[in-house]
């Protein structure tokens, strides 16, 4: 977790690495990858792990989907990541406006459930925004940490493989809150 708050620490004050992203490094890893973390974020356009990271090719092994949700295919794939890597950190990462928050705090509140199969992203989300929903404060960000913490505490529910690692002491499972207006990552 501080090598990925060292990297966010240098993205915030323009003093970026870009490590590994050079073509050499393509060719290097062309042979296979040893990513330190596994990130489950968001598929928001300004929330990249690597930039926000600034780690470099083969470092984070990304799973991004609207809402950093927890459903079969992310798990799947996390697993995967668990057993093929070892990750030191496993680390869920959830963002300051987010969209399908937003939806999902919407549809709560109205009873109105949106159109097409965001409706499969706003269900996925609906017990961590339930939880919080009459909670003081703003409902969109009560509800991005709550979904953090819930999102996190289903990977290690839904995945013996997750708990395995976890009860080895070989992986750690980590929430975050990326704030849009300052970039800082801070711990959930």
């Amino acid at each position: 977790m501080e090598r990925l708050l060292a990297g966010n620490r240098r993205f915030r004050a323009g003093r970026a690495r870009h490590p590994r992203q050079s073509p050499a490094d393509v060719r290097r890893l062309a042979a296979g990858q040893r990513p330190f973390a596994v990130v489950l974020g968001c598929a928001d356009s300004r929330v990249s792990p690597e930039v926000l990271f600034d780690q470099g090719l083969g470092d984070l092994f990304d799973n991004r989907v609207a809402g950093n949700v927890v459903d079969p295919v992310v798990l799947g794939s996390v697993e995967f990541a668990v057993s093929e890597f070892a990750p030191a950190l496993l680390l869920v990462l959830g963002h300051e406006r987010c969209g399908a928050i937003t939806a999902a705090v919407s549809a709560l509140s109205t009873g109105r459930a949106p159109a097409g199969s965001i409706g499969a992203v706003v269900e996925a989300l609906r017990p961590a925004v339930a939880a919080v929903h009459d909670a003081p404060g703003d409902p969109v960000e009560n509800a991005v940490v709550a979904n953090v913490r819930h999102q996190a505490g289903l990977l290690t529910a839904r995945s013996a493989i997750v708990q395995s690692a976890v009860a080895a002491g070989t992986t750690r499972v980590v929430g975050a809150r990326y704030d849009l207006n300052t970039a800082e990552v801070t711990l959930v």
